[in-house]
């Protein structure tokens, strides 16, 4: 066991066999319902740190089909703003620091699921790992005056990252150095913390990987019907409800809202003009601001991870006919909701100065039905090799290739958290196609046309 103190009091971690020192379960702030995140109450003795904390309470994780099960046995509760803390060691070092914000269309997912973990990415780079938890759903989201002020997921984020950079020195991390890198609703988290400027001191460098900036931002006269939906259908009063009636609520609107497959923007998601984000319009020239290293990238397919797995659309995609639409539909979608919107943003950022480096991810399993779908890169970066064991996205992958590519991945991804350089990749322009492909070849990658 390795102790460290930090601003609350004294925390017990876990020296693990490979020699990281791992921290779960520490709290970087308080959760009550509906209100802003407040400082974490400090404990007396010394705390336990070796399990991790509760996680927002949620539905049903639907990633089952694409990711494979996520980590069971989680306790939920709305008290849930912890962290984790991976680092190669509490000796006063100060390494650079890698914070992952997860995805899960602000509606379920937790830093502590197996696949989430960092273990490669601190060891490989001798880097400070820390994946934080946040508020979801309508408890994260919900925009009603004189219950709640809404966007207060993001609130929490900003809280996070405050934490981070005033406590971690105490696990050989360097408050300047510090790189914030999410996915899908992760990355359109860290795009929405880009464009406040109370969060933008917080960190140096960004990474967002497959950031559905498409969707955008709710808007205040679209987070009222939401919340008008959300209340009918809660038929009671948010602030009282039970937890499991508020999922309830939010599930109901959710599908009257987005359908079954919920493939449009999530009711409960970052609203525009609330609080310290700026309005729609201005959000991502507000994020371009930001004086931040850069990078940003998509996956081939991305529509893929949320339309292969229906077994209507994979039958119509048999038919010679159809299945030309249907590619069609889902080239369009994922152009529109992902690839051209991150190549602006890229494009902005450029013009503005930033230094900006982009990728495009084209490696897919040989037998799985998903391609390179959302979330395919993540096993390359995050999570053992059994987290992802049963994971129908790697359906017949060769574990070398995996293990190849996923040491070169995580090698440029280490060399930009330290230094601003992603390997050997060109800094992006204005106009440019993508600088890096990840495809089957397992090298860091080679310039590619998009199509």
């Amino acid at each position: 066991m390795i102790e460290t103190t930090v601003a609350g009091g004294r925390l017990r971690g876990e020296l693990s066999g490979d020699g990281l020192v791992v921290f779960r379960g520490v709290p970087y702030a308080r959760a009550r319902r509906f209100a802003p995140p407040e400082p974490a109450e400090p404990w007396t003795g010394t705390r336990d740190a070796t399990r991790h904390g509760p996680i927002c309470p949620q539905p049903p994780v639907r990633v089952d089909g694409v990711m494979g099960p996520p980590q069971n046995g989680l306790v939920q509760d709305e008290d849930c703003l912890n962290l984790t803390v991976v680092t190669p060691g509490v000796d006063g070092t100060r390494r650079p620091v890698m914070v992952w914000i997860h995805g899960g269309a602000y509606v379920t997912g937790a830093s502590s699921f197996a696949f989430y973990e960092g273990r490669r990415l601190a060891a490989e780079g001798d880097i400070v790992f820390v994946a934080i938890n946040y508020r979801l759903g309508a408890l994260g989201y919900l925009r009603l005056p004189g219950v709640s002020p809404g966007n207060l997921g993001l609130l929490d984020q900003v809280s996070a990252l405050r934490w981070i950079k005033e406590n971690i020195e105490a696990f050989g991390g360097a408050p300047e150095c510090v790189t914030v890198f999410g996915q899908s609703a992760g990355a359109h988290s860290l795009a929405c913390l880009m464009a406040m400027p109370a969060a933008r001191s917080l960190f140096r460098r960004a990474i967002l990987q497959s950031a559905p900036l498409g969707l955008k931002l709710g808007s205040p006269a679209r987070s009222a019907r939401m919340a008008r939906h959300f209340t009918n259908a809660l038929k009671a009063d948010p602030r009282t409800a039970p937890v499991g009636e508020i999922l309830r609520a939010q599930t109901e609107t959710i599908v009257k809202v987005a359908g079954p497959g919920g493939l449009v923007s999530p009711p409960f998601c970052p609203t525009g003009g609330t609080g310290p984000l700026p309005p729609v319009r201005s959000w991502l020239a507000a994020a371009a601001a930001a004086e931040a290293d850069v990078m940003i990238g998509v996956t081939r397919s991305e529509m893929n991870g949320f339309l292969n797995g229906n077994p209507a659309v994979r039958r119509m995609e048999r038919l010679p006919v159809l299945g030309r639409g249907v590619a069609a539909v889902k080239t369009i979608a994922g152009r529109w909701v992902f690839e051209t919107p991150s190549r602006k943003l890229a494009d902005v950022l450029s013009a503005a100065g930033r230094r900006v480096f982009t990728y495009r991810f084209d490696w897919a399993a040989a037998r799985s039905v998903f391609g390179a779908c959302h979330c395919i890169e993540l096993p390359f970066l995050l999570g053992e090799r059994e987290a992802w064991a049963k994971s129908p996205m790697l359906e017949g992958a060769d574990r070398e290739t995996v293990d190849r590519m996923g040491r070169a991945m995580r090698a440029a991804w280490i060399s930009f958290a330290r230094n601003g350089t992603a390997d050997s990749w060109p800094v992006h322009s204005p106009g440019a196609v993508p600088g890096r492909c990840w495809a089957a070849a397992g090298s860091p990658g080679t310039p590619v046309a998009v199509p």
